[in-house]
């Protein structure tokens, strides 16, 4: 059996690669659809053409992984395509978020994609693709978005190396690294921490933000293609390209003055 992983997939990104699968002849027999809430993975159903497994896991929590293996090993299925588009993130100063919070976004952003991976590479074969949808966070440093950056820089990296490595087996690896999503829960759910009034935000505005719909048409083709990086949208790209020459400080001074536009 052909499946396909999506981790995050009860909303936002993780949901809109559902329905973009469906859309097209992947030759993918199951979707496996991987998040904590249970009611929203079974509504996936009724918008794919595939059939769609419901996983009901919290990737922070060890024993989730340990189910997925069990899983993993009892069917034995050929995992064509991974995407791990689970992600957690919070806005604002490192004294406003707190460590409970922290953790929870090296967890999920890091140690849980990381998991994912080496728990599903064993189960995929010459032509296999993983999707690691990291950020154009991971480019530079970044100020009051610090530790998700950072974490996003992390998953990059990893990447980069694992593309690679797996390079013999003719498995496709591609950074997924758009720039703001306006359509997704993601910004409502990062400013929830610290002061909230417009005057105090820590990011003002968020212009030129992609849509969900384009971020996943992009990078799904860019995937197919085999690219290393993926930068869904423009902005994403000229600053994959201008954090190349630009000394990280630097970088820093002009996110200063952007956050407060």
């Amino acid at each position: 059996m052909k499946i396909a992983i999506i981790t995050g997939a009860s909303s936002g990104l993780g949901k809109e690669y559902v329905k973009e699968l469906s859309r097209k002849k992947t030759g993918i027999d199951e979707l496996w659809v991987i998040a904590r809430r249970k009611d929203r993975l079974t509504a996936l159903g009724e918008l794919s053409r595939i059939p769609v497994r419901a996983l009901s896991y919290d990737l922070t929590q060890r024993s989730s992984m340990d189910a997925l293996s069990k899983l993993l090993a009892e069917e034995k299925p050929d995992i064509r395509l991974l995407i791990n588009a689970a992600g957690f993130g919070k806005i604002g100063s490192s004294m406003e978020i707190g460590l409970e919070d922290t953790d929870r976004m090296i967890d999920l952003n890091c140690r849980a994609a990381v998991d994912m991976t080496y728990t599903c590479i064993p189960y995929m074969s010459a032509g296999s693709r993983i999707m690691e949808i990291c950020s154009t966070s991971g480019f530079q440093p970044f100020q009051y978005l610090n530790v998700y950056a950072a974490s996003k820089a992390f998953l990059y990296r990893f990447s980069r190396a694992l593309r690679v490595e797996l390079f013999s087996r003719k498995i496709k690896v591609t950074a997924v690294c758009p720039y703001w999503i306006k359509d997704t829960e993601f910004i409502p759910l990062a400013e929830n921490s610290g002061t909230r009034q417009k005057e105090h935000k820590a990011i003002r505005h968020y212009p030129l933000s992609s849509s969900v719909h384009s971020v996943a048409v992009h990078s799904l083709m860019d995937s197919k293609l085999g690219l290393a990086v993926s930068t869904p949208g423009i902005v994403c790209t000229v600053h994959r390209v201008v954090a190349k020459v630009i000394p990280a400080e630097l970088m820093m001074g002009i996110w200063a003055i952007l956050r407060r536009v």
